[in-house]
C-alpha cells in the first residue's frame, strides 16, 4: 500500500486503482475506511482512483494528537497526498462528510483544485440548512416500500429531536436506493469501519466556518459537480440545489433512484455522469 506522511509525522495510506490521470477520493463517515467506496461503480475505467485513509481510518495510523481529527487540521494531510502525488493540481472526489473537507481544502488552495465532483454532500461547511420538511418530503417519495410506515415514524422522531437509539437504526433504509443484501451489508459495515471518537472531533468547535468559507469559494474557478440521490434524506436535492449554486462554475444532477451512496444504485449512470465531467476541456478564458 502507498504510504507517505503528513505534516506532523502521521503516516498515511492511499489505495490505488484503475489508470488515467489521478482522482483524490475522500470517505465520508464521517472518518470512515475508504474501503467502503470500493471502484465508486466502475469510475476505474476512466480514472485512476487514488482513495485516502484519512488519519486514524483504515491503514493510515493514529495520530498523536487526537485534535488533528477536525475538519480544518485535514485539510494539510490533503495537501500532502497532492505533493507525494506529485502534481500541480488534483481533481477531487469526496462523499457525504468529506465534502467537508474537501470545500475546506479549496478554500485554502484553490489553486490546487482542477475539478471538484461533491457527491451527496454534508453541507455543514458551506451553511446550507437542510429541513425537516426537506428531509420529510423526500422520505415520502418511498411511501409503497415495505418498510416504510416503522422508518418514517423513526424519522419524524429524527427531525424532531426525540430519536432514541431504535430510531437511528430504523431509518436505516432511507440511506439507500434499494434496501436489499448488499445495503444492509454496508449500513453493518459502517459501524465497524467508522472511527467514532475520530467522528466526534471532526465535527467540533472551529471545524467550520460557513462564512468564510463561502466568501472564498465565491472566486473558485475550478469547476465543481454536485451530485444528488433522488430519494437520499442525508442530502435532499432541494438543499443540493442550493449548495452547487454557491460555486461560480457549479453543476448540479439528480440521479433517479438513488440514495446517499449513488455508485451502489445505477452504477452505469453514476460512471457515465462524472466521467463525462471530468473528461471535459477547462474553458478557455475570452480576452
Amino acid at each position: 500500500m502507498p504510504t507517505f506522511t503528513a505534516p506532523d509525522g502521521t503516516l498515511l495510506v492511499h489505495h490505488d486503482s484503475g489508470d488515467g490521470p489521478p482522482l483524490v477520493c475522500l470517505p465520508g463517515g464521517p472518518l470512515r475506511a475508504s474501503s467502503y467506496l470500493g471502484d465508486l461503480g466502475g469510475l476505474t475505467a476512466h480514472r485512476r482512483l487514488v482513495r485516502l485513509d484519512l488519519r486514524g481510518t483504515g491503514a493510515s495510523a493514529v495520530p498523536d494528537d487526537p485534535a488533528t481529527y477536525r475538519c480544518d487540521r485535514l485539510v494539510d494531510d490533503v495537501e500532502a497526498l497532492r505533493r507525494h502525488l506529485g502534481v500541480e493540481r488534483i481533481d477531487l472526489l469526496a462523499h457525504s462528510a468529506g465534502a467537508n473537507l474537501a470545500v475546506r481544502y479549496a478554500e485554502r488552495h484553490p489553486e490546487r483544485i482542477g475539478r471538484l465532483v461533491l457527491v451527496t454532500p454534508s453541507a455543514f461547511a458551506l451553511g446550507v440548512e437542510i429541513t425537516a420538511e426537506d428531509r420529510l418530503s423526500t422520505a415520502g417519495l418511498r411511501r409503497d416500500e415495505l418498510w416504510y410506515p416503522e422508518a418514517r415514524a423513526a424519522l419524524e422522531a429524527v427531525t424532531g429531536g426525540r430519536a432514541g437509539a431504535a430510531d437511528w437504526e430504523a431509518i436505516a433504509p432511507f440511506w439507500y436506493g434499494r434496501w436489499d443484501d448488499a445495503a444492509r451489508a454496508d449500513h453493518a459495515a459502517n459501524d465497524t469501519e467508522k472511527n467514532h471518537e475520530a467522528a466526534a472531533v471532526f465535527m467540533g468547535d472551529g471545524a467550520f466556518e460557513p462564512e468564510r468559507t463561502r466568501a472564498a469559494l465565491a472566486a473558485l474557478t475550478a469547476s465543481v459537480l454536485v451530485l444528488a440521490g433522488e430519494f437520499d434524506v442525508a442530502a435532499p436535492p432541494r438543499a443540493m440545489a442550493a449548495l452547487a449554486a454557491l460555486f461560480p462554475h457549479g453543476e448540479f444532477v439528480v440521479q433517479d433512484g438513488a440514495g446517499h451512496m449513488p455508485w451502489t444504485d445505477d452504477a452505469g449512470r453514476f460512471t457515465a455522469t462524472v466521467a463525462e465531467f471530468l473528461s471535459r476541456r477547462a474553458a478557455v478564458p475570452a480576452f
